[in-house]
């Protein structure tokens, strides 16, 4: 074996370790390193199909629900509307701009098959709360009430 071809076998070798230790495999022969190989890879095809999935699903549930936030003074104008209501979104969202120390002066909400919710609310002066912190807990009552609702909605199916 000339020089040469000890190199490209020594590169190859290498490059076959490298593989089996990105791919966290035991395998000893360089057959069982690419089928080793070859399954992480369809492994991580595999996520990124239910991580795409994952984003669809949350994009989804983002276009069904909007929330806006505007400044009143020493308050604020907010209007939500989902997509889907569940049980208990209006109290999530109510807890919500408790936490923050708002206090709800004026409200009109429906809860049919969509959600909607128009408040207007004071803040608390001691503490300095602005638009995007609003809007982002209001989002979150949202999600929290949203996954709750699934995790209802997959104990009845059982």
């Amino acid at each position: 074996m000339s020089s040469r071809e000890r190199k490209k076998a020594a590169a190859l070798q290498e490059k076959l370790q490298i593989l089996r230790s990105i791919t966290h495999s035991h395998a000893l022969s360089n057959t069982s390193i690419i089928m080793d190989a070859s399954m992480y890879i369809k492994e991580l095809k595999q996520k990124v199909v239910r991580l795409n999935q994952e984003i669809a699903c949350a994009q989804d549930v983002l276009r069904q629900n909007r929330v806006t936030v505007e400044t009143l003074g020493h308050g604020f104008l907010v209007n939500v509307f989902s997509g889907k209501s569940c049980p208990g979104l209006l109290v999530s969202i109510l807890e919500a701009f408790d936490e923050l120390g708002l206090s709800v002066l004026d409200a009109t909400a429906s809860c049919s098959d969509t959600f909607r919710l128009q408040a207007i609310g004071s803040e608390n002066l001691v503490e300095k709360v602005d638009e995007h912190a609003v809007k982002q807990a209001v989002l979150q009552a949202i999600r929290t009430c949203s996954e709750t609702g699934r995790d209802h909605d997959d104990v009845d199916d059982e």
